[in-house]
């Protein structure tokens, strides 16, 4: 059974910086894709970076330039490396990984952004 694990996650102060990882465990292969989401408190799931096999990326609107994504695949991990976080940066954090006959979602990783 594949399970994903989110670390780095905690609290940070607002302009700070914060590293996720994402490793998948059990056997998985062909991923075609990974990505980060977020949900805040009272809203909906919302994609903050995706990138795919060829490494391509993906990044949501205010995401660029702040944010990311990169992943390795000979361990099946993805990372979104985070900066100049800001106070409603702060949700908990999913990643995904997608494949041809799979779709699978992390617990959750906590991200608070405050003084």
């Amino acid at each position: 059974q594949v399970r994903l694990v989110e670390s780095g996650g905690g609290l940070v102060q607002p302009g700070g910086s914060l590293r996720l990882s994402c490793a998948a465990s059990g056997s998985i292969s062909g991923i075609n894709a990974m990505g980060w989401y977020r949900q805040a408190p009272g809203k909906q799931r919302e994609l903050v970076a995706a990138i795919t096999s060829g490494n391509s990326t993906n990044y949501q609107n205010s995401r660029k330039g702040r944010f990311t994504i990169s992943r390795d695949n000979a361990s099946n991990t993805v990372y979104l490396q985070m900066n100049s976080l800001r106070p409603e940066d702060t949700a908990v954090y999913y990643c995904r990984m997608i494949g041809s006959d799979y779709d699978y979602w992390g617990q959750g990783t906590q991200v608070t952004v405050s003084s």
